[in-house]
């Protein structure tokens, strides 16, 4: 039995975003994915195509009615059953403005969970 290592916890969250890929090994990947669930520390991202690991990623994010820019480094990317991929990403930078609105976010989220 696995025991959970996370320092944060995870919330399940259904958000479409736009990601980029700068720097990459193509500089011009870029698309559309959502969120299966995010944490103070990353998000698990669905997506069409396979993202690299182990690179740069920016991440906007439409969190309540705000848009942020959310820069992260991608840790793994799996084939999901459907045939998407599943990508961890944890969060390396982010405005001041962005850390508020997500922290929002995930507080909205704890609340949600704990009605249930």
């Amino acid at each position: 039995m696995s025991q959970e290592q996370r320092r944060h916890a995870r919330y399940d969250s259904l958000n479409l975003l736009h990601f980029a890929m700068p720097g990459g090994i193509d500089p011009e990947m870029q698309g559309m994915g959502r969120t299966l669930n995010v944490s103070e520390s990353g998000i698990l991202l669905e997506t069409q195509e396979p993202i690299e690991p182990n690179g740069t990623i920016e991440l906007t994010i439409g969190l309540e009615d705000n848009l942020v820019t959310i820069e992260g480094e991608t840790i793994h990317c799996r084939p999901t059953p459907d045939h998407r991929y599943s990508t961890g990403i944890r969060f390396s930078q982010m405005s001041d403005s962005a850390r508020a609105v997500l922290d929002r976010y995930i507080q909205f989220f704890e609340e949600r969970q704990q009605k249930r």
